[in-house]
Order: structure tokens, then C-alpha cells, then sequence
């Protein structure tokens, strides 16, 4: 039979050969690396059988998805491990993760970290046997039957809630038998660097009203060597919390009477205000205009925008006057009355309006993380109005300001396409409208992208934007959203060259995403070594005599009168105790002012990570400084 490979070539086979004698047919090596395969499209176990005219692409662990399987076989030898260290646990489920997996499993008696060495013993065993992996299926009954046979309570209720006709897979190794859709490793010896990290306590299904299981967390890598990366990683990433280095450098708090709603301190809204201005400089100079909408308003809006069938559990709701109302979770509703306030002619588009809206959702007390993971947050939105053959063009220019603005920052990114989800409204030939638009865009402008199947809005498909931080963690900041749906639901219009009324196009776009979060982002990336522009404080004076006290509230009011932002320490502290400490609160300069600099009119001067830099005259300090903080150095 003859198969077509990635590549285009095509591979004669004999009939009835698997994807694994496809990979030996091409060399032993890629045989070897071989831990799955896509067989027209469809992730399959290597071991999977071809046919005639199928094409094939070979997974390997330089692949997310062999990664991903590597990890979810690493997960069944994790349940065999239990079940023979702990034969009377009943297993529940255990899915792939962000660099990693977890098993939720029911015990009779409750186990603990203290626990994982003997559990990663028998994992090894299971590893060094080198145990084949094999798929089989079964009827429903059948299936029910032998998981009842193992006492599998939990499988057995999975299995019943299958749709009727769905296929009902195992996966076998050794004397173990485990539900899965799989794909899975050929055998649990390719497995060569794993450990479990921590454990949690899970509700059966997510349902609090069910019973409490044991989440058993662990991590797997293909290499040790990227494991010990990985856990060096996440030693440095404590030290770069932060909620703690927020708390030490007073940017914010995180308290009882608010949970979910931090409370910014001085320090932390010079740095939010910061950002903000420069939002605003980078707009302005863009053609955009701000506007601003109310944070509560009625059910009828949100019923007509589709938040209140699509996303009311998220939603914090009130009554006023005896009228439903809602705290808004976006702002994209009230940026559509805005541009219905006044008629628009086809020489206005494209209408490019920001809003920087504090926004309200509710999230689950378990899911609250610092700035992370809030419950009100101010979002850099802005609603793009366009005729329909400006989309490209406004969409190049969307990717312009978040490339420019993560580069400022020192982030890299990565780009997806988000495609329809379940929940969606609107028809298929807008969907499909909107996401060759999209795709077409991307392709223009030459950027490298990965489609996300089903990830995209309830309205529209998206392009994500996820920078990587200093220590190689991404995260989900900025967005470009293209909207058929809402202009049609708030019956938008503008007056086209022919006269006739038309419906605009709509972009939704974020470029921080939420400021809180993007903050949280940027202490962790800097280590709360802010760049010169975004330092709360940008300079500390540090007289070393109580004489000085006074040359240094001068230069404390100069360049205060410049717009830096500088504080003297007149405390009778010696001058290590003070140049320890303004370390310790991460200042990019401090100056050291003793009667030499009072007679000379000099200061010296020490930077933030070198240390001393040598004496300089007052004015080519600020000259340096304001170098550094007008055109936003980021070293």
C-alpha cells in the first residue's frame, strides 16, 4: 500500500503495517524518537494501523502532542504505581497539564508527600520493565463489567455517562488496565525523567456537593537534564512572587475585607499610573479616542450583547429601581452604545475607541491568585469600527502596537488562532468569514502561528498573543478579536458611499489584557527591578552627614521640578545601613551626598546591580537619568 508523509513523499509499505514500521522504513533513529503518530489528521498510538491512501505525520518528543502523550502515559504508570502500593484506592481521572499531569484517586486512608518515595519506587520498577502498551475497546456493557470486576467505581460511572455509540477504549500494561481515550507511549521504558511535586485535595468531577479525592500532581520531561531546568525554573519563579515582592516593595495588598480585589498603595499606582500614561501616549499617536462606560447596566443590554446566556455565572447582578441589572464583565457592550450616541458615513471608519474599563467577574475563592487571578480588574480595551475591506489593515496595525509594546518590555512571543467554540452564536458563513479574514492577515503580514481548535469567543475568532517572561514562562496577555456578531445584535450602521445603510466590522482588542495581571507579569519578569521609568521611585538621596541633609532635599526638589520621582533618607542610620536598605527596596540610583559633593556640587552615584559608577556633576545625572526614563531603557 502506499501512505503520504508530511513532506509530501510517498511511502510504500506492506499491508497492514503500523505507524511504527512507517518510522523504521524511513531509519531506525526516527523509529526510536517515535512516540505517536497523526494518521490523517488524528493523534494515534504509534502502534496504529495504516491504510491505503492515509496520511501520515510522526509525533516525536520535540512535539507538543508527543510531549503530551509522554506525560499522559506517565500518568497511567502513576495509577499502576497506586494500585500496587495501595491495592484498595479506587482511580478517578488523570490528564495531561501545562509540564505535567495529575491523578485524582479516592483512598481509604489519606496519604501524603512523605508517601511519594515509595509510590516513585514502583514507577521505576514499572519504567525498567519496559511494559508494552496496548489499546483494546469494548462494548458498553462489557466495559462496565470489567471495571466493576476491578471495583473502579468511578470508571464504571464514566463509562455511563458515555453518549450512546462513542467508542470505549483501555489502555494495558502489564497486569494494569486503566479507561482512556489514549494515545499512549508504545511502552512505559521510554519514560525517562518524571517526579511527583505536590498533592491537593479535588471534588469528584468539580461538584463540591461529591466527594473530596487526593490530586497527586507530578512533572515529567524527556531529558533530565530539562527536568532540573524546569525545577531550577520554578526555584527562581519563588523568588520572583509576587504577591511577595509586592508586599516587600508596598505595591499592594491582598486583604480579608476584599478577597479578590487587591487594594493598590502608593508605590503600586505610581507604577499602574505609569503604564497607564504610556497606554495613553501609544493610543494618541495611533488615532485612537478614549472613551468611558458605566460599570453597572441593565439586563436588557446584557441579554442583547448574549453575556447574559453566555456568561452570567461569571457575572455579578443587582437590582436598581426594581430593574435587573449587572456589574459589567466587559466593555465591549457600552463601547456599542457609545458609537450608536451620533450617525456614522463611511468616511468616519475606521473609528478606532480605547477604553480603559475596570471590569468585574466572579471567580471561585479557590481559583484567586495575587494580581493573576482577580475578581475586578481595569482592562486596556478598544472596539475598532471598520468597513469591511479595512479589516487587514486594522489588524496589521493591532499586531504593530502589541509587538512594539512587548519589545519594549524585553518579552519574545508566540502567536495562536483561536477558532470557534461550542458555545458560539452566529452563522457559520460569518465564523468562516471572520477567521479566513484572520488567517489572511496573519499570512500578509508573515507572522508564525498555531491554530487552538475551539478556543476562540462566543462572537468571534481571535488571535492570542503569549509573551514568554525572563525565566521562559508564557503568558496569555494581548488579544485581537473579530466580531460579526455584536454589530449585528446592537444593529450598528453607517452610511456607504452608495447611499444605503451598511453594517460595520468589529475588532476587540487588548493589548496588556488586564493591567493588574500584566503588572503581576512584569514584577515576576524584572524581579521587581523595575526599568528607570516604571520605578516608583527612581532615585534615593543618601546624605551621609546630617549636613548634607539639606544639599539633598535640594536635589530631592530638582528633580521632583523635572518630573522624577526621588526621595532623600534623612534617617540617622550610617550610610551602609541606607545604601542596604534602598537595595533592598530595588531604587535604580542612589546618591551619595557627603561635604565633599555640597562643596563640589557633585553627587556619587551608585546603580541598582553595580554599585558604585563614580562621581558625576548634578546636571549630567539628570541628564542621564532623564535619558533613561524618556526613552524607556529597559537594560
Amino acid at each position: 500500500m502506499i501512505i503520504l508523509l508530511k513532506n509530501g513523499d510517498k511511502l510504500e509499505l506492506e499491508s497492514g503495517a503500523t505507524c511504527l514500521a512507517a518510522a523504521q522504513r524511513i531509519s531506525e533513529g526516527l523509529a526510536r524518537a517515535t512516540v505517536a503518530a497523526k494518521i490523517n489528521g488524528k493523534l494515534v498510538d504509534a502502534t496504529s494501523v495504516l491504510s491505503e491512501g492515509d496520511s501520515l505525520e510522526l509525533v516525536t518528543l520535540q512535539d507538543k502532542e508527543g510531549l503530551e502523550v509522554y506525560r499522559h502515559t506517565c500518568a497511567h504508570v502513576l495509577a499502576q504505581a497506586l494500585k500496587t502500593v495501595y491495592p484498595t484506592c479506587k482511580l478517578a481521572i488523570g490528564p495531561v497539564i501545562d509540564n505535567g499531569f495529575y491523578y485524582d484517586v479516592d483512598f481509604k486512608t489519606p496519604i501524603t508527600m512523605e508517601d511519594f518515595a515509595k509510590v516513585e519506587a514502583e514507577m521505576k520498577k514499572i519504567i525498567k520493565s519496559n511494559l508494552p502498551i496496548e489499546r483494546f475497546t469494548l462494548s458498553r456493557e462489557d466495559a462496565i463489567a470489567l471495571m466493576s470486576k476491578y471495583h473502579e467505581n468511578y470508571k464504571v460511572e464514566l463509562i455511563s455517562d458515555l453518549p450512546e455509540g462513542e467508542e470505549i477504549s483501555f489502555y494495558k500494561q502489564g497486569a494494569f488496565t486503566d479507561l482512556c481515550r489514549g494515545p499512549h507511549l508504545p511502552s512505559t521504558g521510554k519514560i525517562k525523567a518524571f517526579k511527583l511535586v505536590s498533592i491537593a485535595g479535588a471534588y469528584w468531577r468539580g461538584d463540591e456537593k461529591k466527594k473530596m479525592l487526593t490530586r497527586i500532581y507530578g512533572t515529567a520531561f524527556a531529558k533530565k537534564d530539562e527536568m532540573d531546568a524546569y525545577f531550577n525554573m520554578l526555584e527562581e519563579a519563588k523568588k520572583r512572587d509576587h504577591i511577595k515582592l509586592g508586599r516587600e516593595l508596598k505595591l499592594f495588598a491582598l486583604l480579608p475585607e476584599g478577597k479578590g480585589f487587591p487594594f493598590f498603595l502608593p508605590n503600586g499606582m505610581m507604577l499602574k499610573n505609569q503604564l497607564v500614561e504610556y497606554w495613553r501616549q501609544l493610543h494618541r499617536r495611533e488615532g485612537y479616542v478614549e472613551v468611558q462606560t458605566p460599570i453597572i447596566m441593565t439586563r436588557t443590554l446584557w441579554e442583547n450583547s448574549g453575556h447574559w446566556d453566555h456568561y452570567k455565572d461569571n457575572m455579578y447582578t443587582t437590582k436598581i429601581d426594581g430593574e435587573d441589572c449587572a456589574v459589567k464583565p466587559m466593555n465591549c457592550p457600552g463601547g456599542m452604545l457609545v458609537y450608536k450616541t451620533s450617525p456614522h458615513s463611511y468616511k468616519d471608519l475606521p473609528i478606532r475607541m480605547g477604553e480603559l474599563g475596570l471590569v468585574h467577574r466572579h471567580e471561585k475563592s479557590g481559583q484567586l491568585h495575587g494580581l493573576m487571578r482577580v475578581r475586578c480588574f481595569t482592562q486596556d480595551d478598544a472596539h475598532i469600527f471598520m468597513l469591511p475591506e479595512q479589516i487587514e489593515d486594522e489588524i496589521k496595525g493591532v499586531v504593530r502596537i502589541i509587538d512594539e509594546v512587548y519589545k519594549l518590555f524585553g518579552f519574545k512571543y508566540h502567536v495562536e488562532l483561536s477558532t470557534r467554540p461550542e458555545n458560539s452564536m452566529g452563522s457559520d458563513e460569518d465564523w468562516n468569514a471572520a477567521t479566513d479574514a484572520l488567517e489572511t492577515a496573519l499570512r500578509d503580514i508573515g507572522l508564525n502561528y498555531v491554530v487552538n481548535e475551539g478556543d476562540g469567543a462566543f462572537y468571534g475568532p481571535k488571535i492570542d498573543f503569549h509573551l514568554e517572561d525572563s525565566i521562559g514562562r508564557t503568558w496569555q496577555c494581548g488579544t485581537i478579536q473579530l466580531d460579526f456578531q455584536m454589530p449585528q445584535r446592537f444593529n450598528l450602521e453607517y452610511v456607504g458611499e452608495d447611499g444605503q445603510k451598511h453594517r460595520p466590522i468589529m475588532i476587540h482588542r487588548v493589548v496588556f489584557g488586564s493591567i493588574e495581571r500584566f503588572i503581576g507579569i512584569l514584577i515576576e519578569h524584572f524581579a521587581g527591578k523595575f526599568p528607570v521609568w516604571l520605578s516608583p521611585v527612581q532615585v534615593k538621596v543618601l546624605p551621609v552627614t546630617d549636613r548634607a541633609a539639606e544639599y539633598a532635599n535640594c536635589l530631592v526638589n530638582e528633580l521632583s521640578a523635572l518630573g522624577l520621582r526621588a526621595e532623600a533618607d534623612l534617617r540617622k542610620e550610617k550610610i551602609g545601613r541606607k545604601i542596604l536598605d534602598a537595595e533592598l527596596e530595588k531604587v535604580p540610583y542612589k546618591l551619595i551626598v557627603g561635604d565633599k559633593e555640597m562643596e563640589e556640587g557633585t553627587v556619587s552615584v551608585r546603580r541598582r546591580g553595580e554599585g558604585d559608577i563614580g562621581a558625576m556633576t548634578k546636571d549630567a545625572f539628570v541628564l542621564m537619568l532623564k535619558d533613561e526614563n524618556d526613552t524607556k531603557k529597559v537594560f
